[in-house]
């Protein structure tokens, strides 16, 4: 059996976070990244990066602090990033920081096992071992285990009734690559399911290839994601910088605001009705702003992809128009037909609308764009452990009346939350299928979306990539930092919320696994408010926000001791936040401590 100190699960931006953060922390450490790809890179790796993809973010605000991308990789200032340079930036910063010896692809972590002593056994396989015979298990013992697979590594793809009859490929957009050649061709002709961001990439990346693209939305979903300009708002602001200035953030109720510490500035806005008035102001005109923009009521068809919820109650479902040329053109010039239905069923002939059935759509590839699965793609053992690390499909290890309590709680502190959007609105919205994203019972439930309380005494585990934002460089960063102090012993989980004491007694009756009543009462808090906060989004399953993601990353920097607001006076309040205000954090941190 091979022995590590710690072993990180996934090669993506956390994964590479991790590696680099961890090894700088503790240098003697033995570590080992683990993924099942043969290239670094997670959602970027090589195998999933099909002609024309390119990243939301623009250059500078998509990589990481300590190893900016220069000119050397081709992408200029203000240019979207092709997904092949997210790659090679990535191989490039592990090969900078000589990280490279770490790696362990092409490996699939089949099982993880807790032991008895907090440490963990996994078995592991090559990921190219096509049954169980070519697939040789090996056993890693690891005193800690960081998992990065994050919440975009498991494609999520329905089962269509007749779905064996009919003649043409079913794929996720993950596997686009391995299809483009033969399907993203002028005479044919492809079927795009779902209005997601990868969705609006896929009709992009075929109709521009000359296919003629039928686009279908469910029309009891969530509607179209949010498509904005890069630059947004009548003083047209670039909007990766407008979400990071801490003066907007304070429009965004957020539970954990108050780490910012401008706690006066955020009562007056979500807890008095002026205060409100204003919030809803800025929503508005940030919205009709971009409705404007796109001329969504220009022509029909572009009319069905006016978003249906206010970007107030949706989150990293925010995306920015990265396309060389006008997507909505496409859609005006007849490449592009909307249908704003559910698919009933295929067969030989089609795929079968439940508005038009006797009319199935003829198409040579059905390409879906409907999510991932939230759970790792491993088996954690022993039996009830999924429980206990707090996933979304397993029981919540949460008890019932401690989530009511936050929930009452939440509601109380931001009225504005207490009338959700009507599409929103269960009666109205209908998961795709009994086993959907959608249909998570809870979200994670994880204190600081990294930990779950009751195994944070124990400082052996920790997963990072389970926040969706657009600023994910910089959460990861200040999350592998956190996560090295914590697991060596120099942070220990502490929560500034305070349990009340009628819910103290009720913890008291009901739980007996150690974990810190005040921890347990702000994990409720944090997870539950993306319940409240983004019926729109994935609030329901896991931390999904924009405007809320520098508060986050001070709390994590509020609990590690360093300077929150990393910049020099009155000005940090309205200059917009980037991964350079936090270059040297890890030094920082070390020379800190010592």
């Amino acid at each position: 059996m091979e022995e590590v100190d710690v072993t990180i699960i996934g090669a993506g931006w956390s994964g590479c976070a991790a590696l680099k953060t961890y090894h700088q922390v503790h240098p003697d450490a033995k570590i080992l990244l683990i993924d099942s790809a043969s290239s670094v890179g997670g959602v970027w790796a090589k195998h999933r990066l099909y002609a024309g993809l390119k990243s939301n973010n623009m250059r500078g605000t998509y990589e990481f602090s300590d190893f900016p991308m220069d000119d050397s990789f081709g992408v200029k200032q203000g240019e979207h990033i092709p997904g092949a340079v997210i790659q090679r930036y990535m191989d490039a910063f592990l090969a900078h920081f000589d990280l490279t010896q770490f790696l362990r692809l092409d490996t699939s972590v089949d099982q993880v096992t807790r032991n008895p002593d907090d440490t963990w056994t996994l078995n592991i396989s090559p990921a190219t071992a096509t049954t169980t015979d070519e697939a040789p298990q090996t056993l890693i013992h690891s005193q800690k285990l960081i998992v990065c697979t994050g919440i975009t590594s498991q494609p999520y793809l329905p089962t269509f009734t007749g779905s064996s009859t009919f003649p043409a490929p079913i794929l996720h957009c993950r596997d686009l690559l391995q299809h483009q050649d033969r399907i993203l061709q002028p005479n044919k002709r492809i079927t795009v399911f779902g209005v997601t961001k990868s969705g609006w990439d896929a009709v992009y990346a075929a109709a521009t290839a000359g296919a003629q693209v039928d686009w279908i939305m469910r029309d009891n979903g969530h509607g179209p994601c949010w498509m904005a300009p890069p630059y947004v708002t009548p003083l047209k602001k670039w909007l990766e910088k407008l979400v990071t200035t801490r003066f907007l953030t304070f429009f965004s109720p957020c539970i954990w605001g108050y780490a910012d510490t401008n706690s006066t500035m955020r009562n007056f806005l979500h807890g008095t009705w002026l205060g409100r008035k204003l919030v809803d102001a800025f929503w508005s005109v940030l919205a009709n702003d971009v409705i404007a923009l796109n001329a969504y009521d220009s022509h029909p068809e572009t009319a069905k992809l006016k978003p249906w919820i206010s970007p107030f109650w949706i989150a990293s479902s925010l995306s920015i128009l990265n396309y060389p040329t006008n997507i909505f053109d496409l859609v005006r010039d007849g490449k592009v037909t909307v249908h704003v239905d559910q698919i009933s069923h295929l067969s030989s002939q089609g795929i079968h609308l439940a508005q038009t059935p006797d009319s199935p759509l003829p198409s040579d590839a059905l390409i879906c764009s409907t999510g991932w699965k939230a759970t790792p793609n491993m088996t954690f053992a022993p039996a009830g452990l999924d429980s206990t690390l707090g996933f979304p499909w397993a029981p919540d290890p949460l008890p019932e009346a401690l989530v009511s309590a936050a929930d009452k709680e939440i509601l109380r502190r931001f009225p504005r939350l207490t009338t959700p959007p009507v599409t929103a609105n269960p009666s109205a919205f209908k998961p795709l299928a009994e086993d959907a994203p959608a249909t998570a019972s809870h979200p994670f439930r994880m204190a600081r979306f990294m930990v779950p309380p009751a195994m944070a005494a124990s400082r052996s585990i920790a997963f990072m990539g389970l926040t969706m934002t657009i600023n994910t460089t910089m959460i990861a960063q200040a999350q592998a930092l956190w996560i090295a102090a914590y697991f060596g012993g120099e942070l220990t989980p502490a929560a500034r919320e305070r349990c009340p004491e009628g819910v103290v007694g009720v913890l008291e009756k009901e739980e007996d696994d150690g974990a810190d009543v005040d921890l347990l009462w702000e994990t409720a808090l944090h997870s539950q408010f993306g319940v409240h906060r983004y019926p729109g989004g994935f609030g329901k399953r896991n931390a999904d926000f924009v405007f809320d993601a520098v508060p986050y990353v001070d709390l994590l920097l509020g609990d590690l001791g360093l300077d929150v607001g990393r910049k020099e006076g009155g000005m940090k309040w309205f200059e917009p936040y980037g991964v350079e205000d936090y270059r040297g954090l890890v030094a920082e941190w070390m020379a800190k401590r010592k």
